[in-house]
């Protein structure tokens, strides 16, 4: 097919893959429905301001609950979770047996009588009996002491992240305390990672901002490429790798020999360290070793990424183009976390004897909240989908165009009208294959924590997590060079992978070995923001240990700070691979005559062909002592 194409940006195009894009608005259908279900039948205050015994969320407005008197209460005030019968807690599956009110201060001091509840709240504004006494009534309403706390009342101090009123009488904070942490294992791991999401939202949301920092200045770099960056961005990932491994493996020494791990989330903390501790020291012995051997490449990339820097100049706007796909996936992230934490906490109110309310959770959240995982990483993919073949687009726009000192006008917004008017469904399909791979690999990972005993079946589920993870890389550069051939064919996705493979086989020879440190540097930048960006989470997140999940949270912030590194990176990615396949066909299609005259300028030819020499003569000097002795023997000096 490729040998009969004339391989020319085409001017008049049709849709393409339009099956997929049907597909994709029909699953986007699908999360609508589920976060409008989530809105409103979820509460996520609930897990972390704490509510009362009459379904009252403390700290903020209530809506009624029908057959609850007292439920649809203001508790704007009321910040603290107050329980009647604090030193003799119990637990009645899946809830603790005292009454529990919403007040506005703990007490500070032991109450002893009823004229002491009495006189606390008038002098405090709490008031710890059951909304439906009134002060003046403490000490003459005979049911007073079903209404009121067991006396004595302890003295007590808030909890920070529950909001509890923590009793500090040494007898009454031991049964407490061992209610509490029975409470908090009990509950399911998805309820304890969103609460550990709640509770360190703002420093998720500050370390996505440092990880956005670290990204622009890179990008910066990148463009005024210079020998001493490339220097100063290898010290700084050996030294970040090395030292957020040492990090990881001193934290998780000090979990697992502190004697107050008691909580099922501290024990998570320590299993997820460890494994990020060896998953860390791992990255780093291969990254080292790649560092060694492609260390005498370093002019080469330095020449090739002032070559890229020279295009992106002619398209200054391609530098803008990470910004607004930041800014959507921003966007969609804190939407989909929105609806998970809504999703988590969905459940219907329903009033008990007594007038008490209880949440009991709806059927089919499960299965809603895969459907919700699949819509983070589809999405997610397709947005950066997009900022690929917007970019391509534009360098076969400027590299197909001869006269080189002036190129085309608003090449990317041409671009970006020609992608959403003909390709989406192209982005679609490809971001498809990238999930297709990526959800297999999370269900080995979840079968290898099922079967954690058995230690054959965890190696043969690490080994096929690894092969997955290995195809989905090589997946996500395959799509890259389809997405630039549809920018310039204006074929289908299908049809533009089958040409682009036909192109790279017959000049893999000439290009692969140019490509291959100009990624590595890349990867190395990737790794710089994500290894910085960890290591501010560690910092901050091992200051907040107590009943928090704050491992999965660290893990979330990796994530996105590797995703805003590749969306800000692949700039120069995109527009290196969209370089090399275009000067493939470029060479392949013309022969520089006058008639079929190369639209290649002369650096990127003249430094493909000293690349290719040195590739060339260092293979010569590998097979020359074979050559000259046939045996297989070296030949010694005279």
């Amino acid at each position: 097919v490729s040998e009969l194409r004339e391989w020319r940006p085409a001017v008049y195009r049709k849709c393409t893959d339009i099956l997929w894009l049907l597909l994709f608005c029909l699953f986007w259908a699908g999360l609508v429905f589920i976060s409008g279900y989530a809105v409103v039948a979820g509460a996520a205050e609930r897990l972390v301001l704490g509510y009362d015994s009459f379904g009252n969320i403390c700290g903020r407005k209530n809506t009624p609950v029908e057959g609850a008197n007292l439920s649809g209460l203001d508790m704007t005030n009321k910040k603290y979770v107050f329980f009647l019968n604090s030193c003799s807690l119990e637990i009645q599956s899946p809830k603790i047996s005292s009454l529990s009110l919403c007040v506005s201060s703990c007490p500070q001091q032991q109450l002893n009588s009823l004229e002491d509840l009495q006189s606390f709240a008038r002098n405090n504004g709490s008031f710890l009996c059951v909304y439906s006494l009134n002060v003046s009534s403490y000490t003459v309403n005979p049911n007073a002491a079903q209404l009121c706390p067991t006396l004595p009342v302890p003295p007590s101090k808030s909890f920070p992240l529950f909001n509890r009123c923590v009793p500090q009488n040494p007898e009454c904070y031991s049964k407490y305390a061992s209610v509490l942490i029975s409470m908090v294992n009990e509950m399911d791991v998805f309820h304890r990672i969103l609460s550990g999401i709640l509770a360190g939202r703002d420093t998720v949301i500050g370390l996505s901002v440092l990880a956005l920092a670290f990204s622009l200045i890179l990008v910066l770099a990148f463009r005024f490429i210079q020998t001493l960056f490339i220097h100063t961005l290898i010290a700084l990932v050996v030294f970040g790798l090395l030292f957020v491994s040492g990090v990881l493996w001193w934290l998780h020494y000090d979990y697992r020999n502190d004697p107050s791990t008691e909580l099922e989330t501290e024990k998570e903390n320590v299993k997820f360290l460890l494994g990020y501790a060896i998953f860390s020291t791992i990255i780093t012995v291969v990254l080292l070793s790649l560092i060694f051997v492609l260390r005498k490449r370093l002019p080469f990339s330095v020449q090739l990424f002032r070559i890229v820097g020279k295009i992106i100049g002619r398209i200054p706007f391609l530098l803008f183009q990470p910004l607004w796909t930041f800014l959507i996936l921003i966007v969609f992230w804190v939407f989909w976390v929105a609806v998970l934490l809504s999703l988590g906490t969905a459940g219907t109110a329903q009033a008990t004897s007594g007038g008490q309310v209880e949440y009991r959770a709806l059927s089919g959240i499960c299965y809603m909240a895969w459907y919700h995982f699949v819509g983070l990483i589809w999405t997610s993919e397709f947005i950066l989908s997009c900022q690929q073949m917007v970019i391509a687009g534009a360098v076969v726009t400027c590299y197909f165009n001869r006269n080189k000192n002036n190129p085309p006008p608003h090449p990317v917004l041409s671009s970006i009208s020609v992608l959403f008017c003909y390709h989406l469904g192209t982005a679609v399909k490809g971001s498809f294959l990238i999930t297709v791979l990526r959800i297999p690999r999370i269900v080995l990972l979840h079968l290898c924590n099922i079967l954690n005993q058995k230690k054959n079946a965890k190696h043969l589920f690490s080994c096929c997590s690894c092969w997955v993870c290995f195809q989905k890389s090589c997946l996500r550069h395959f799509n890259q060079h389809a997405y630039t051939t549809t920018a310039i064919n204006g074929t289908n996705f299908c049809t533009s992978a089958k040409d682009a493979v036909c192109i790279l086989a017959r000049n893999s020879a000439k290009l692969a070995s140019i490509s291959c440190f100009g990624d590595f540097l890349l990867l190395l930048g990737k790794v710089f923001v994500v290894c910085f960006t960890v290591f501010g989470g560690l910092m901050a997140f091992n200051y907040h240990r107590e009943l928090q999940a704050w491992v999965v949270p660290l893990l979330l912030v990796g994530f996105f700070a590797y995703l805003m590194s590749h969306s800000f990176l692949s700039v120069f990615e995109v527009t290196a691979d969209a370089m090399f396949l275009c000067f493939a066909i470029d060479m392949e299609t013309n022969d520089g005559t006058a008639e079929k005259p190369y639209f290649v300028d002369q650096e990127l030819l003249t430094f493909v062909s000293q690349s290719n020499k040195l590739t060339e003569g260092r293979n010569h000097r590998n097979t020359r002592p074979f050559q000259d002795n046939e045996d297989g023997t070296e030949l010694q000096p005279m």
